[in-house]
C-alpha cells in the first residue's frame, strides 16, 4: 500500500486538530518533517528503480526532440525569407512597370500621368527598402538559428557516442559485478542456492550424527534392539563362545559313542572266541574208560 496518500490524511487530520486547539504553528513543523521523511522515501525508492542507460536514452531522446525544434526554426525562418524575397520581387517588378509607364507618358507629353507614375514608383520604393531590412533581419536570424543547429548536432552526435560508451561500461560492469558475485556466493540466486545446499550438509550431518550416536547406544546396550537383529560385541563374543562350546561338547560325545562302540565290539568278540574254545576243550581232552 502507498504511504503517500495515509500520511497525507493523517496530516490533514493533525493539522485540523491542531488548528481547533489554536496550536497551528507546531503541527505545520510537524507537516514538514512528514513531507520530507516521504519525499526521502520516495528518493530512494526512484533511486533504486533508476537504470542509467534509461536515463541515458530519454535524454537523448530530449536533445534529439529540442533538435528537431529548431530545424523546425530553421525551416520557419527560411520560410519567412524566401516569402520576403518573393515580395520583393514583385514590388520591384511592379516599380520597373511604373517607371515604363512615367516615361511612355512623357513621351506622349502627359506630365500628369508621368508624374502619378513616379509617385507610386516612390511608394513602391519604400515597401521594398523595409522588406530588405526585414529580409537582411530573417537572413540573420537564419544564419544563427542555421549555425545553433549544427552545433546542437554535434553536440548530439557527442553526446550519442557518449551515452553508448557509458551504457556499455555500465552493462560491462554490472555483468562483472554479477560474475564476482556468482563466484563469491553473495548474488541472490547463488546465495539462495548457497543456503540450499548448506542446510542439505547441515541435515546430512546431523542424521549421521544421530545413526552414529544410535549405533553406539544400541552396542552398549543403552537401548533395545526390538526387531531382535542387533547385538552389541560382547553378546556376540559369548555367543561365539557358547556355539563353539557346543560344538566341542557335541564332538567329545560322538567320540565317546564311537570309543564306547569299539569296546563292546572288542568284548563281543572275546566273548565268542571264548566260548568256543570251551566248546571245543572237552572234545580237544582224551577220555579214560574206568577199568
Amino acid at each position: 500500500m502507498d504511504a503517500g496518500p495515509v500520511l497525507w490524511v493523517l496530516s490533514q487530520e493533525l493539522e485540523l486538530e491542531s488548528v481547533r486547539r489554536g496550536r497551528a504553528k507546531p503541527m505545520s513543523g510537524v507537516m514538514k518533517r512528514m513531507g520530507m521523511i516521504f519525499r526521502a522515501k520516495a528518493n530512494k525508492a526512484l533511486d533504486r528503480a533508476e537504470d542509467p542507460r534509461e536515463t541515458l536514452d530519454y535524454s537523448y531522446q530530449k536533445q534529439l526532440e529540442l533538435l528537431q525544434k529548431v530545424r523546425r526554426g530553421v525551416a520557419d525562418v527560411a520560410t519567412s525569407r524566401k516569402r520576403l524575397e518573393l515580395q520583393l520581387n514583385q514590388l520591384q517588378s511592379q516599380s520597373s512597370k511604373l517607371e515604363d509607364q512615367g516615361r511612355k507618358a512623357l513621351a506622349l507629353g502627359r506630365e500628369d500621368l508621368a508624374r502619378e507614375a513616379l509617385s507610386r514608383r516612390a511608394a513602391l520604393q519604400q515597401q521594398v527598402t523595409d522588406l530588405e531590412t526585414q529580409h537582411a533581419t530573417l537572413q540573420g536570424e537564419e544564419e544563427k538559428l542555421t549555425l545553433a543547429a549544427q552545433r546542437l548536432q554535434a553536440k548530439v552526435d557527442a553526446f550519442r557516442t557518449k551515452k553508448e560508451t557509458i551504457k556499455a561500461t555500465y552493462t560491462a560492469a554490472q555483468a562483472q559485478t554479477r560474475i564476482g558475485e556468482a563466484f563469491s556466493g553473495i548474488s541472490e540466486e547463488m546465495g539462495d542456492v548457497g543456503m540450499a545446499i548448506q542446510r542439505a550438509e547441515d541435515k546430512t550431518a546431523q542424521l549421521q550424527a544421530r545413526a552414529g550416536a544410535i549405533d553406539e547406544l544400541l552396542a552398549s546396550g543403552a537401548l533395545d534392539d526390538q526387531s531382535g537383529m542387533h547385538k552389541d560385541d560382547i553378546q556376540a563374543e559369548l555367543d561365539r563362545l557358547s556355539g563353539g562350546t557346543d560344538v566341542e561338547l557335541e564332538l567329545q560325545r560322538m567320540k565317546a559313542e564311537l570309543a564306547g562302540g569299539t569296546s563292546s565290539q572288542q568284548q563281543a568278540i572275546e566273548g565268542g572266541n571264548g566260548g568256543q574254545q570251551s566248546q571245543q576243550q572237552p572234545q580237544d581232552t582224551p577220555r579214560f574208560d574206568k577199568q
